[in-house]
């Protein structure tokens, strides 16, 4: 079945004129239609239905500026391009103001307002075509490219791309293009687990060699850089924020920000207790038990994380001498409405203020909690929207907006991302192990199939405190969470489908770094 004409309906008072353009318009396969003057045009926009008008301002009797009003009541998404012989900026800026779409001045040619009427009509499709086109020569060289032995600037390579045609085909709506994309998903969470098997141990063995940034690193090489040469600046860590939620973050701060965007490694395990701690305090796990006893003393991960601010504090000093630090965690609204209401003494001051925002985590962890949320936030285009819509309300983006006011730069970053879990693995272990889902640590701990977990029986090649002998870290493989043979049917049920993190994949582990310069 033929595609029906896109019509357009143009209202000049002058159109005699317009007789070239309709043939031009026309033969490029738009249904034209015209009116001399703005009470003709309404009359036509109550009888039928167009896709576009064009509609002159300067015209005898009702302007078009204040026909436009009239329109958005008989027709509120028809898009308006105004076509006028003012170039008076007063006129440019009053339409600006109505939301026009499109502003031309005349004269204008046949193939300028072909342009403009191509752009708003079949922008999307167009763009949508160069995309799957531009994708579907990318796909066979991402297949090949899978056979490739990746060292960890290439794991870096190869995720953020696979992020970028994620969000992407996601938004253009091209479902059979982007299932395509996921079926390379399975592979790379296995070879990215094989390669961190070696890899990591490897790099804590040898942290003077060859390695990328880690958690440990954030502070010392990223902070104090920006803090020597500018006095002050913002530090926010977003809990548990994915590559692919930040790729649709990041377009909504350009107006205030030049934004660098960089890379790290989560340290393992890739959960808030080790890996935020690991990031405030430059240490590993187990450095912080061995330095701090006191504020890791107990076993309970809950409560591994109440002295963040201590940790930042301590790991300044010893970078350069004593900094300033202030410390707010926002995990409610309450939190959120506090920050708002001191959002002008927030910042600004000399030295480090630091946020850590905790909105994400909340939301994969409550997914498994309530059905509500999981509904709204069914999978990885839902969670990455759902994220979107509450960015763009948060405190946290208040909070950016002053800082680019204030000429206060901001580093940017998270602690560790999430996977989409799917698959229940079985454990055994001869005692009580731990209850995490991603990660666990046990005595002689082991999993039912090996492809699902790494296992690491000795604390010291990860770094983490020491649980006594025979005891085993866990950290799962793919999309896995770990289950108990006794409690299996109950852990499916309620964890199947939910975001979790602990364990060893790109989503959790590779993570992105921004500077946001304030716009000058």
């Amino acid at each position: 079945m033929a595609l029906r004409a896109k019509s357009v309906l143009w209202v000049d008072d002058e159109s005699d004129l317009l007789e070239s353009h309709r043939i031009f318009l026309r033969s490029k396969g738009y249904d034209v239609e015209c009116a001399t003057n703005a009470d003709d045009a309404l009359e036509l926009l109550r009888r039928q239905t167009f896709d576009l008008l064009l509609l002159d301002e300067q015209m005898p009797g009702t302007r078009g500026l204040e026909a436009y009003r009239e329109v958005r009541e008989i027709a509120p998404n028809l898009p308006v391009v105004m076509v006028t012989k003012s170039e008076e900026d007063s006129i440019l800026r009053e339409a600006i103001g109505v939301n026009v779409r499109e502003y031309l001045v005349k004269p204008v040619n046949p193939r300028q307002v072909l342009s403009v009427i191509t752009r708003i009509l079949d922008g999307p499709r167009i763009r949508s075509q160069a995309l799957a086109r531009a994708f579907v020569e990318r796909f066979r060289a991402l297949e090949l490219d899978r056979a490739r032995d990746l060292d960890w600037r290439g794991w870096i390579e190869r995720f953020d791309e696979l992020m970028r045609w994620d969000v992407d085909l996601a938004e253009a709506d091209e479902r059979g293009l982007y299932d395509s994309l996921q079926g390379l998903y399975s592979d790379m969470h296995r070879e990215f687990a094989d390669y961190m098997q070696v890899a990591y141990p490897a790099w804590l063995a040898n942290l003077s060699g060859e390695r990328p940034p880690l958690s440990i690193d954030i502070v010392g090489e990223f902070l104090t850089p920006v803090l020597e040469r500018e006095r002050a600046v913002v530090f926010i860590v977003v809990d548990c924020l994915r590559l692919d939620q930040w790729r649709i973050l990041e377009p909504l701060l350009a107006p205030y920000f030049e934004v660098e965007t960089t890379h790290y490694y989560a340290v393992l395990p890739t959960a808030t207790p080790y890996s935020r701690n690991s990031l405030f305090s430059g240490l590993f796990p187990a450095e912080i038990a061995s330095r701090y006893p006191a504020w890791w003393g107990a076993q309970d991960d809950e409560s591994l994380n109440s002295h963040e601010r201590e940790l930042l504090e301590a790991h300044l000093r010893e970078l350069r001498g004593e900094t300033r630090v202030r410390y707010q965690k926002i995990s409610t609204a309450a939190g959120s409405d506090d920050l708002e209401r001191h959002m002008g003494t927030a910042i600004g001051q000399d030295g480090v203020s630091a946020f850590v925002f905790n909105f994400v985590d909340l939301l994969t962890h409550g997914r498994s909690e309530s059905q509500i949320l999981y509904e709204v936030a069914r999978d990885e285009i839902a969670l990455r929207r759902l994220t979107r819509q509450w960015f763009e309300r948060s405190a946290l983006l208040s909070l950016l907006r002053e800082a680019s006011a204030r000429k206060v730069s901001v580093l940017l970053t998270t602690d560790h991302g999430s996977i989409h879990c799917n698959t229940p693995a079985t454990v055994f272990a001869k005692r009580d192990a731990s209850s995490n889902l991603r990660y666990k640590f046990g005595e002689d701990l082991r999993a039912e199939s090996p492809e699902q977990a790494l296992t690491f029986p000795n604390a010291d090649t990860l770094k983490l405190p020491s649980r006594g002998h025979n005891m085993n870290t866990l950290l799962a493989r793919n999309d896995c969470f770990f289950v108990y043979p006794t409690k299996l049917r109950e852990y499916q049920s309620r964890y199947r489908g939910s975001f979790l993190h602990g364990g060893v994949t790109p989503e959790e582990v590779i993570l992105p770094l921004a500077l946001l310069t304030p716009r000058h």
